[in-house]
């Protein structure tokens, strides 16, 4: 339950970013703001399904990847410092593992 609650809330933090950078950011952090939340949306969708398909794993991975890879770049948007941006990949690489787990679950 608390994964659902979790993928919630960052469903609606994506929606929140996304608006602002389409409407109240510009530049570079109209872009950071826009692509965290892209990402954070799709993983937000493919958390809720994995977690009905019963492979918790790879929704924590979704999860916890995309809040890493998304609030790296909102903070930038937001004036943190570029060196943040170095740490965008570690959320990348758990996506990525997430997808690899899943593909895997689902193969066996």
């Amino acid at each position: 339950m608390i994964l659902i609650v979790l993928a919630a809330l960052s469903g609606a933090l994506a929606v929140a970013a996304g608006a602002f950078g389409a409407h109240g950011a510009s530049g570079s952090a109209a872009e950071w703001l826009r692509t965290g939340a892209q990402y954070q949306l799709v993983h937000v969708v493919a958390a809720l399904v994995a977690a009905r398909m019963e492979a918790r794993g790879p929704a924590w991975l979704f999860v916890v990847g995309a809040a890493i890879f998304a609030i790296t770049l909102y903070a930038m948007a937001l004036g943190a410092p570029r060196w943040f941006g170095a740490i965008t990949p570690v959320g990348g690489a758990l996506l990525i593992g997430g997808w690899l787990w899943l593909a895997w679950s689902a193969s066996r």
